[in-house]
């Protein structure tokens, strides 16, 4: 399942500029979301693999760590999910609207209930995937 989305992409404190964006759901890969971001030239796209429990943490407290940092900005209560990503090509300070990421999740939650997740795994298959390709 995707979501599209208009995200705003901060540049300054003063200055945002919006880009679309998706968030994908599959099923078979439970805890994930996938994010896809239009570039702004439109010429292609980039992608990150996002935690779905971090992402739905984020509408109501400061969540992640490392590379990915997610929080509900303290001047707009929960209209907002913010979102730091960082590479070592550079950060990007995004800004997804609160309410398409709530309505996002909840269609992922009809799919695989929170706390459900595992029974859609199949660690035998996973594990024997893994072995033989050693």
């Amino acid at each position: 399942m995707a979501h599209e989305l208009t995200v705003q992409l901060v540049l300054s404190h003063d200055l945002s500029v919006p880009i679309r964006a998706a968030l994908q759901y599959d099923a078979d890969d439970p805890y994930a979301v996938r994010a896809v971001f239009h570039t702004l030239n439109q010429s292609g796209t980039v992608e990150w693999l996002l935690s779905r429990d971090m992402l739905a943490q984020a509408l109501s407290e400061h969540t992640g760590h490392g590379d990915v940092r997610m929080w509900p900005p303290r001047d707009s209560g929960r209209d907002a999910v913010r979102m730091v990503l960082r590479s070592p090509g550079g950060s990007a300070l995004l800004e997804f609207p609160a309410q398409g990421v709530e309505s996002f999740l909840r269609e992922t939650w009809s799919a695989v209930p929170p706390g459900a997740e595992s029974s859609r795994l199949d660690l035998d298959a996973e594990l024997a995937q893994l072995l033989a390709e050693n």
